[in-house]
């Protein structure tokens, strides 16, 4: 076995630290350092999504979230920073989030969706030196993707059609009911006049109206005279594979059909001449999950779609068509770049550096010659950066990561090692900020969900697990990019390709097993959590071995053929198990927590999401009851109102808190709480 190799992040070195405008949140007494709370933790204002440069590249855009605890949400606001002078200022704040900002193509405005109104999103503009917003669009069933024409005169958006008045009638008749996959209503594309929008709300003048073809991405030629998309069959889960590219010519509203094969093919992005067009694609794989896609170009006229990026061993992200090449970004082992490939020769050119940056949400100027996007690193939260193309030099726009100045943090690092059939596997370890390595610490490990999810070593954990907490408490915990994970190559990704669970607990355990033997960790104190995919391989570990003293397993899976006929996306499972059950019963039992369960015995957490699809809550009802008839300790609590992930900050603080007191008992021996009647603050006084 390899020794451990620690990686250092080494982007603060390139960073110059700027006097920042970001108003009374930094402004605060200080406060002695102290273990963040979890409130405290989840009230950080962290970035959301893409730093947007302006076309000029003197300005950024860029959206923060934060936990509004009083409306029960988690707000969006869209901020504004100054790359020559570091200015920051709020474009928007308080009530509605604001997000998806996009420029206007020559600067003048910057325009953003919202559901301030009728609690429907719709377009809004507002110049970038202040003002009122002013409402663009007056959809019926809201505004889903956006963008600007070239020449800024009209904006093309996606909107789902609306119920058609038989439906209304039905439901007045009969009250509400759904037939099943027989009555969606697919997106589709309309425009806006934007002289009028600033009058007036439009509703846009619809331009596609095919049933059969649910909009996705889209983009404008150079000319303004057609619009590329891709579509899928329906807005069903099940059909994210069935997407092509289709042209729309806006002269007649004729859509030409452009790529049609299996497997997605989605985000289309025109040439800077208007002949040809990018997008990404499977290039005719059906099964596609566990595979690499690419940036493949076609003729504006269709024809045979040619591969430009085979040379990019990860799955690529399209940012833009340039005059010097076409560019996206991707993963690279943890760390995340900026990448321009000649769609001539298929040269790819990685753009940013060091080797281990974690950028992520990268835009370009109208040039192409200065770029922004975000970046996090084990000491820091994601700040947004903006740096000229050529010569890469980043410069930091923002400070978020002051607000933690006053937290006792853990320290974050790579560790590598070898799993039971040699594939080399890397995870995240956190230590406390007072590590010792003579001593012996309780072990957590926290898993990803996915597969294809990733966890990097950036500061901070906000959500689901509070890992600083346990930390500060005196715990490791471990983050295992097991085999599927995103970012090490396609080959790695299909390791669990009809070994689910089983080699994925081979990774989690070989790592355990790792620090075990360095004498860090204290054998009989060992959990594991996860979400997702990661609570289902938290229950394969809590069935299949009894290496762990307590799981938590939220919103995982319990039986692979009850995820199958209740899922929205069965095809994922034959994508991994290579058929149903019915045809293949034995790789069911063989990757499911519930083929174990007769030598269970490991205390189990369940945690759900009430209206989760996704991962349908009868996995949880599944192996809740199983373990209760074999008299293992198991607590199941439902998450009202909520799909598949946890949304809403006071249900985020519950689902946290109930993970911490679960494992405050059974690693640290605190007493079980009563999560029925749990203990709760004194209410303050005014």
């Amino acid at each position: 076995m390899k020794n451990a190799i620690c990686l250092n992040i080494a982007l603060p070195a390139l960073t110059v630290a700027l006097s920042l405008a970001f108003g009374p949140v930094f402004a605060a007494e200080p406060a002695a350092r102290h273990v963040a709370s979890i409130d405290e933790l989840l009230q950080l204002r962290t970035l959301a999504g893409a730093p947007q440069i302006s076309p000029d590249g003197r300005y950024v855009a860029y959206m923060t979230s934060q936990a509004d605890f009083k409306q029960d949400a988690f707000i969006n606001s869209i901020w504004l920073v100054d790359t020559q002078t570091g200015r920051n200022l709020p474009l928007t704040q308080g009530g509605k989030s604001a997000g998806n900002p996009q420029w206007s193509p020559d600067g003048s405005w910057l325009a953003f969706t919202s559901s301030r109104v009728e609690d429907k999103e719709q377009l809004f503009a507002i110049r970038p030196d202040g003002g009122e917003a002013v409402q663009l669009s007056k959809s019926e069933t809201g505004v889903r993707g956006y963008a600007w024409s070239p020449d800024g005169r009209q904006i093309a958006f996606t909107a789902n059609e609306a119920q058609s008045q038989a439906a209304k009638d039905r439901k007045s008749h009969y009250a509400d009911y759904e037939v099943v996959r027989k009555e969606t209503l697919a997106a589709q594309l309309w425009t806006l006049n934007v002289a009028e929008a600033l009058a007036a709300p439009q509703a846009g003048k619809q331009r596609t109206k095919n049933a059969k073809l649910h909009v996705e991405g889209f983009s404008w030629s150079p000319d303004g005279s057609q619009l590329a998309f891709s579509a899928s069959m329906s807005p069903d889960a099940r059909h994210l594979g069935t997407s092509d590219i289709y042209r729309l010519g806006l002269a007649d509203d004729s859509v030409k059909p452009l790529v049609m094969q299996a497997g997605p093919d989605s985000n289309p992005q025109w040439s800077p001449d208007g002949k040809q067009i990018a997008f990404v694609s499977a290039m005719g794989q059906a099964t596609f999950f566990a595979r690499n896609q690419r940036v493949a170009v076609v003729s504006a006229d269709g024809g045979t779609p040619r591969s430009v990026s085979e040379s990019f061993d990860e799955n690529p992200s399209l940012i833009g068509w340039k005059a010097d090449g076409i560019y996206f970004s991707g993963l690279q082992r943890t760390a995340g770049h900026l990448f321009r490939v000649d769609p001539a020769n298929g040269r790819v050119t990685r753009m940013t550096s060091p080797d281990d940056l974690m950028a992520a949400g990268a835009s370009l100027s109208r040039d192409g010659r200065k770029i922004a996007f975000s970046a996090a690193t084990p000491r820091a939260l994601a700040e947004v950066f903006v740096s000229e193309a050529a010569g890469f030099a980043p410069k930091q726009l923002t400070q978020l990561t002051e607000q933690t100045r006053d937290f006792i943090m853990a320290s974050r690092e790579l560790i590598r090692w070898k799993s039971k059939d040699g594939a080399e596997i890397e995870g995240v370890l956190i230590k406390p900020a007072d590590f010792d390595p003579a001593k012996k610490y309780p072990l957590l490990t926290i898993i990803h969900g996915g597969p294809t999810g990733i966890d990097r070593p950036t500061l901070l954990d906000t959500r689901y697990y509070p890992a600083d907490i346990w930390a500060a408490r005196g715990a490791l915990l471990l983050k295992v990019n097991y085999r599927g994970s995103a970012g090490y190559g396609e080959k790695f990704r299909r390791l669990n390709e009809r070994n689910l669970g089983v080699g994925d607990a081979w990774d989690v355990v070989s790592g355990v097993d790792h620090l075990v033997a360095k004498g860090w960790v204290d054998k009989d104190r060992v959990g594991s959590m996860g979400w997702s995919q990661g609570g289902y391989i938290s229950a394969f570990l809590g069935t299949a071995t009894n290496r762990f003293v307590a799981v938590s397993v939220g919103a995982g899976i319990s039986d692979w053929a009850t995820y199958y006929y209740n899922t929205d996306i069965p095809q994922f499972t034959i994508n991994y198990l290579g058929a149903n059950p019915v045809d293949d019963p034995e790789i069911y039992r063989k990757t499911s927590p519930a083929g174990y369960l007769k030598e269970a015995r490991t205390p189990a957490l369940i945690q759900h999401g009430e209206l989760d699809r996704r991962v349908p809550i009868a996995n949880a009802y599944q192996l809740r009851q199983a373990l209760e008839d074999r008299n293992v300790p198991v607590e199941m609590i439902v998450y009202k109102g909520f799909g598949h992930g946890i949304t809403k900050p006071k249900s985020a603080r519950a689902q946290m808190q109930h993970n911490l007191d679960w494992f405050n008992h059974w690693i640290f021996k605190d007493p079980l709480p009563n999560f029925a009647v749990p203990e709760l603050p004194k209410a303050k006084k005014d």
